[in-house]
């Protein structure tokens, strides 16, 4: 039982330690490259995808909330109107008051 892991490890040892030709290292740039190639249109695939998606429900909530958006543009119209009939009367006047206090603590004024 230990001799065959020691040469199950061996053979092991001796393929990944195979020393690369021209012919390796060619495999490994065109095997990298379409690794690449497909992880690429893999990735677009599923971003289109997930616009669609977004896309589908976007419009499904818009046409859900049609009712809602018209009854809050009939409600703003109406309140609109209700502030044009009341609107304030008298007039108003804006401005800053400095109360001067002859009972308090002297100033050094005169």
């Amino acid at each position: 039982m230990q001799r065959e892991r020691s040469s199950f490890n061996a053979r092991t040892a001796r393929m990944t330690l195979q020393p690369t030709g021209f012919f390796g290292k060619l495999f490994a740039i065109i095997a990298g490259t379409v690794l690449l190639v497909l992880g690429l249109m893999f990735s677009v695939v599923i971003i289109a995808v997930a616009v669609v998606l977004g896309f589908i429900i976007w419009g499904w909530f818009w046409w859900k909330t049609r009712a809602l958006r018209q009854q809050m543009r009939e409600q703003m119209q109406q309140a609109a109107e209700t502030m044009h009939e009341a609107e304030p009367s008298g007039r108003v006047i804006e401005g800053e008051v400095i109360r001067r206090d002859d009972e308090g603590e002297p100033s050094g004024r005169p």
